[in-house]
This record gives structure tokens, C-alpha cells and sequence, in this order.
């Protein structure tokens, strides 16, 4: 059995989850600013986060298998000083053609960190408390929903995204140092053999699963993507009631994955995934009758409850199921979630660009049905006679 993770050694994966999240998301949060500043559409700008999501998509699994022999804490605190550093290179990019391939750069850390960090919560603690550890992890996510993002949405509009992108350099910093001074040296999960990557990559299960992720990502991602320009368009938002928005919609992620991390080794992984994507689904349903920034806040409030609960719930699943296959599963589960994005993103992206933004909910709604009829039929599978 492992030993009880050491003191803040969870919290500093939370913490750099966090960092990460924010990173991800402050595109969609400045996409305004990036477009008048760059003098390209939302549209083209929106295709910062289809190419970012497409290279971690690929990193995920490619960079799993590179790194691992690396010992977690120095490969956690490098990969957060890549982050720092390519993040503080954007601030310099003149144009969209410039920023494109840096930023492109700067997202092989969250290609590295979350399913690694994943993998490493759960070999930190005995196998009865995998769930709560990898979901508590998780929760920095939801945190950068909650805090990162509309800062860094707010910073973005008040003092233009670049500022906001050194924010996210100086963060990453630090948090390399308390990823450095938490994490104990040695932790070197046993390198997937070829035999290894070939069980999960044959196991119906296992990618069902990671083809439910990646159905989600695309589900929300159409709609996700644009929130700016869609809630400036419509109702007029500025920069402060954006941040308004997002910070709300990161208090309900928080919530969500608050009660999932609690309940989910008792209520079962596969069950949380359900009821998150079905709160996910409800939101999208009912994206067409919001008239209003109010009713928008209130649509999105079951959204956010789902949104990054369902990821973590998810890895947790693929941990449960097969603990000494995680580095592989959790790494192709991370691909799934960020090839759903890039798909998501650029559907979302070609319907605006098109005049047909009335359809984008519709669109993410039909992707996330799916992905329910799926999750339903992998638990059924499993099921004893």
C-alpha cells in the first residue's frame, strides 16, 4: 500500500492544475482583445485554441511515453518553466502569424502536466483514496474557472492580453518552486511497455471512455470558445460583465467538482460522469431561451456544475478501472479532451464565421447525447449478468 501523499504535495499539483487551467482558458477569456489587438476576426483568433488543442491532443500520449523514466518532481517543475517562458515570449508576437506557432509551444506543459500530475496523486496515496486524490487534483481546474479566468479576462480587458499572459508567466514560476519544494524525488511511475500502450489502445472500454472525453470537449468547446463575442454581440457585455460571467460560471465548476471529489468513490465514477454531462446537455438545451446576461448566468449555472467535474470524474474512471495502465489511459484521456476542443472550436469558429450562431448550441447538445449514450453502454457492458 502507499504511503499518505507528503504535506502539500496535492495541494502543489492542485495549485499547478490551476496555473495550467488558466493558461488554457485565457484565450477564450481575452478573445475580444486578441482580435482588435491582432486585427484579425473572432473567428481566426478562436483558432489559437483549435492549434493548442491539437498539439496537446497529440503531446499527451507522444510525451508520456518520452518522459517515463523522468522523476515526477523534476519533470512537473520543468514543464511549468516552459509554460513561464513561452507564455512570456507571447507578449512580444507582433501579429496572429507570430503568436500562432509560440502559443502552440507554450501548450506542450498542459500536455505534460495534467495527466502526469493525474497519474501521480494517485501513486501518492493507498488505492481506496485514487478517486478523491486525482478529482482534489482536478480541482485546480475548476479553481482557474473560478479565479484565473475572469482575472485574467478582466486584466485582458482593461489592460490588454498581453498583460494577462505575463500574469499567467509570473504564476507559472511559482508555481515550479512549490511543485519543486513538495513533491518528494523519486517518484518514477514504471515506463508503459509496448505490450502496455497496445492493452489500452485495444481495451473498448478504456477508449470508449476517452472517446466520451473528447465528445464532451467538442460538445462544450462549439459553444465555450466564443462566449465573448457571442455575449458581446448579443447583449452588449463589456469586459467587466464578462469577467462577471466567467467568474460565475468557475463558482459553480468549483462547486461541482467539490461534490464529485466527495462522493465519487462512494457513488461510483461512471455515475458521476452521467449526471455531470447531463447537466452540461440541460445548459446547452436551454442556451436558446436566455434573452438576457441574467438568464444567461442562470442557464450556465448547471454548465458549469458539469464542466470540470465530468473531466475529473472521467480520469478517475480510467484510474480506477486500470491503475497500473494511468500514465497511458489518463495521458490518451488528456488527448481526448483537448482533440474534442480543437474540434469543437473550429466547428464553432466555422458556424460563426457563417452567420449561424443560433446553431451552435444545438450542435454541442447533439455531440453531448451522444457521449451519454456511450458512457451508458460502457457501464452496461460492464455490468455482471
Amino acid at each position: 500500500m502507499s504511503q499518505p501523499a507528503p504535506r502539500g504535495a496535492l495541494w502543489a499539483l492542485l495549485a499547478g492544475n490551476f496555473v495550467i487551467g488558466t493558461g488554457v482558458m485565457v484565450v477564450p477569456g481575452t478573445l475580444n482583445e486578441i482580435s482588435v489587438s491582432l486585427e484579425v476576426s473572432a473567428a481566426t483568433a478562436g483558432q489559437l485554441i483549435t492549434a493548442a488543442a491539437f498539439v496537446t491532443c497529440l503531446g499527451a500520449p507522444l510525451l508520456a511515453a518520452a518522459v517515463a523514466g523522468w522523476d515526477r518532481r523534476r519533470l512537473l517543475a520543468l514543464t511549468m518553466l516552459w509554460y513561464a517562458a513561452w507564455h512570456a515570449v507571447s507578449v512580444f508576437m507582433p501579429s496572429f502569424g507570430a503568436l500562432l506557432p509560440v502559443r502552440m509551444l507554450a501548450v506542450i506543459a498542459p500536455a505534460i502536466f495534467t495527466p502526469q500530475a493525474a497519474a501521480c496523486a494517485g501513486m501518492l496515496v493507498p488505492p481506496e483514496q485514487r478517486g478523491r486524490a486525482v478529482t482534489f487534483v482536478f480541482l485546480g481546474w475548476s479553481m482557474a474557472s473560478v479565479l484565473g479566468l475572469p482575472i485574467g479576462a478582466l486584466i485582458g480587458g482593461h489592460f490588454g492580453w498581453r498583460a494577462a499572459f505575463l500574469a499567467i508567466s509570473a504564476l507559472s514560476v511559482v508555481s515550479a518552486v512549490s511543485v519543486w519544494l513538495t513533491l518528494p524525488g523519486g517518484i518514477r511511475p514504471a515506463a508503459l511497455t509496448a505490450a502496455a500502450w497496445a492493452r489500452v489502445l485495444r481495451s473498448p472500454v478504456l477508449m470508449g471512455i476517452v472517446s466520451i472525453t473528447a465528445l464532451q470537449g467538442a460538445g462544450q468547446f462549439v459553444l465555450f470558445s466564443y462566449f465573448g463575442p457571442i455575449l458581446k454581440q448579443r447583449f452588449g457585455a463589456d469586459a467587466t460583465a464578462l469577467s462577471l460571467m466567467w467568474g460565475w460560471f468557475g463558482v459553480c465548476g468549483l462547486l461541482g467538482n467539490m461534490v464529485v471529489s466527495r462522493i465519487i468513490d462512494r457513488a461510483g465514477a461512471g455515475r458521476m460522469v452521467l449526471a455531470t454531462t447531463g447537466l452540461i446537455a440541460l445548459s446547452l438545451a436551454l442556451w436558446p431561451l436566455a434573452d438576457s446576461l441574467f438568464w444567461i448566468a442562470v442557464v450556465v449555472s448547471p454548465w458549469g456544475l458539469g464542466c470540470f467535474s465530468t473531466n475529473s470524474a472521467q480520469q478517475a474512471r480510467l484510474v480506477g478501472l486500470a491503475p497500473a495502465l494511468a500514465p497511458g489511459s489518463v495521458a490518451l484521456n488528456s488527448s481526448g479532451i483537448y482533440i474534442g476542443q480543437a474540434f469543437g472550436a473550429a466547428l464553432g469558429g466555422w458556424l460563426l464565421a457563417r452567420d449561424a450562431m443560433h446553431w451552435m448550441s444545438w450542435v454541442g447538445l447533439a455531440l453531448l447525447l451522444v457521449a451519454i449514450v456511450l458512457s451508458v453502454s460502457i457501464d452496461r457492458s460492464r455490468r455482471p449478468a
